[in-house]
């Protein structure tokens, strides 16, 4: 290995040499680059070189050969105030160029099915100009002939480097003779046909030949309606081309005709792709969405017959997918992409898309479509909530919230309600402040079949406290009440779903020592049942933290001591009961430091392969106990830990 690194360095001394001559690095720079060259070189040789080995040694080639050329033209600057011609190329020129070449071609020898790596070579090629890109282009086609990507970048070089359209169109087919199922594919191939159409087309304008481009206007179709609406207003104009010639409409009946065979062959182009891409892709809705937004953003002969023709193809072969009609009616509103609309135009809009929803409703009476609908009608109330509140009178505001409030209604009637729809119907009942019906609603879906949603649960209570403490402080009646609600909840569904449920419990009896007494009682048995948490949420943790604001440390301490003693405490507790005697130890509390070392032993006792655990050990004692103590955790830790490295590894050890 080391010969062949040896004779591959001492071809490079001609080069470097010759880069001392010309000025451009030192000897000190020199040796350097050697340097990082054998230890570049001694990389590739291993047994198993990596990848990244291969990409460093090209990212450090790239980055040196960037400075010579910086450092060369600005000599050649200088030489050239001085009178000097400019300097000819030499082999240092193109002695950086070959090396990165080479690197990469053993890349792709060890590493021919990494498609990565193969278009960061194809990158290289293509802005370095260095008269490889076919030979890469063949070479990945070889090796990767089932990816689309390949075959569309190797058509786009053909037809945007070379402006070589038949090579680039007999690669596109090829393509989709060997990967017919790729959408990017039959896409990419239509849009190059008519972008060379286009191209053909806007040459013939350049040349005064034709006029207008196969790109569609927006604003076209509305021109053409105020025109015909308003045909009076050119009735002179029109009257005076036909009294006198001036010989400016001459062969005008020759130009539209020249541009209607542009557009028909467009459109012909267009009808032959689409009709092969849905024969060989079925299945696919998004395949005909993406043709579809293509035909909107061209000018071609019978258009308007043909996008009609697509859209009831659509409708016919996926009426029953939710996914269709949700597209079209957002098509039908697009709001979106028009801000300066009025609300007249946005008004009829929204009719149109909310006819396409209840006809889709028709076709697919399903959870999924009232949840597409209803997260439309949500969409167009944000937006006029931007101009006032929810609960304002903005015009047709009210309409859009009672129609949205409707859809739930109707999903529930029709037996389609999810839990996704139930907390939004409730969820909107919160924002409008309609609680009683809120109340109410919350009650049927808790008691019925969500009565394990932790969800609903959570914004049943969140409606339960709200309407209890509405007017003035809750009576006792109410107090049970809702205790009795929350101990139906807690004590069916585990603690690690019910974080939520939990805290809005423990914050709202923190004040009522019956009632939070209970409530530690309940998370008892509850985590009896279920164990505590390792990570996230941790009930006991939880209970600690609102004990030690309300009652103090000592009665803190008696009932982080009671968690522990169940089974499986978890590793959350330990950590956050060592981090509360840990603070107390700093601020001179006498008992901390060795309530600490006991929750150490203890948790270490159950978790002793936990590296980070032996770590704040260690750490706890340099700070706060002795070094004797510190040296025997260090000692302790190396003895058990089954992999010791990562806690040697440390910076702090």
């Amino acid at each position: 290995m080391a010969d062949v690194v040896q004779y591959r360095l001492e071809r490079m001394v001609d080069e470097l040499d010759e880069l001392e001559q010309l000025g451009l690095f030192s000897r000190c720079e020199i040796a350097e680059i050697v340097k990082q060259r054998r230890k570049f070189e001694y990389r590739l040789k291993r047994p198993s070189p990596l990848k990244q080995d291969f990409l460093a040694y090209v990212e450090y080639e790239t980055q040196l050969d960037t400075l010579r050329k910086l450092r060369k033209k600005s000599g050649t600057r200088e030489m050239m105030k001085q009178g000097n011609k400019k300097a000819k190329k030499s082999k240092s020129d193109f002695a950086g160029l070959r090396r990165i070449i080479e690197i990469y071609e053993l890349a792709l020898k060890r590493y021919k099915g990494d498609i990565d790596l193969w278009f960061r070579y194809l990158q290289f090629c293509r802005l370095r100009k260095n008269g490889r890109m076919k030979k890469a282009l063949a070479k990945v086609i070889r090796f990767h002939p089932k990816v689309p990507g390949v075959w569309i970048y190797a058509a786009a070089w053909e037809f945007d480097n070379n402006l070589n359209v038949l090579a680039a169109r007999a690669l596109m087919q090829e393509g989709l003779r060997v990967c017919p199922t790729s959408e990017d594919l039959w896409l990419e191939y239509l849009r190059m046909e008519l972008t060379y159409l286009n191209k053909l087309k806007a040459r013939k304008v350049a040349l005064g030949e034709d006029e207008g481009t196969l790109t569609r206007d927006p604003r076209s179709f509305d021109e053409k309606q105020w025109r015909d609406d308003n045909k009076e207003l050119f009735l002179l104009l029109d009257e005076k081309k036909d009294g006198f010639d001036d010989g400016t409409n001459v062969g005008s009946d020759d130009s539209e005709n020249k541009q209607g065979l542009f557009a028909e062959h467009a459109m012909n182009i267009f009808q032959t792709v689409y009709s092969a891409a849905v024969e060989a892709i079925p299945s696919s809705l998004n395949l005909r969405k993406r043709f579809f937004e293509i035909l909107e953003g061209t000018n071609l002969s019978d258009y308007e017959v043909t996008r009609r023709e697509i859209l009831n193809n659509i409708k016919t072969g996926f009426s029953t997918q939710p996914e269709f009609w949700e597209w079209l009616a957002r098509r039908e509103c697009d709001l979106e992409n028009d801000q300066e609309t009025t609300e007249e135009v946005i008004i009829s809009r929204v009719e149109k898309a909310v006819q396409v929803y209840e006809e889709a409703l028709k076709n697919v009476p399903s959870g999924t479509m009232f949840s597409l609908y209803a997260s439309f009608v949500s969409d167009i109330v944000a937006r006029k909530e931007g101009e006032t509140n929810i609960t304002g009178s903005f015009s047709h505001g009210v309409n859009y919230i009672s129609h949205l409030l409707s859809i739930y209604e109707r999903a529930e009637s029709m037996g389609c309600i999810t839990e996704d729809l139930a907390c939004k119907h409730l969820s909107l009942y919160l924002q409008l402040r309609q609680l009683d019906e809120a109340r109410k609603l919350a009650a049927k879906f808790c008691n019925g079949k969500y009565a394990e949603s932790v969800e609903l649960w959570g914004l049943r209570i969140t409606i339960e406290i709200r309407c209890i403490t509405r007017s003035s402080s809750p009576s006792d009646a109410d107090l049970q009440s809702l205790f009795e609600l929350l101990q139906q909840i807690l004590m069916k569904v585990s603690v690690s779903k019910s974080e939520n449920l939990w805290l809005k419990a423990l914050k709202f009896y923190a004040n009522q020592r019956q009632y939070f007494d209970k409530l530690v009682e309940i998370s008892v048995v509850t985590l009896v049942r279920d164990g505590g948490s390792e990570n996230g949420f941790s009930l006991s943790s939880a209970i600690v933290s609102f004990i030690l604001q309300k009652d103090g440390i000592q009665k803190s301490r008696d009932i982080y001591n009671r968690f522990l003693a169940l089974p499986h405490p978890g590793l959350a507790l330990y950590r956050h009961c060592i981090d509360l005697e840990k603070n107390l130890a700093s601020i001179g509390d006498k008992d901390g430091l060795v309530n600490a070392r006991k929750l150490y032993e203890s948790a270490l006792a159950s978790y002793n392969q936990n590296v980070n655990l032996w770590q704040d050990y260690y750490h706890m004692e340099t700070k706060m106990g002795t070094s004797e103590k510190a040296t025997a955790i260090y000692w302790r830790a190396r003895k058990l830990l089954k992999d010791a490295a990562e806690f040697v590894a440390s910076p702090d050890m």
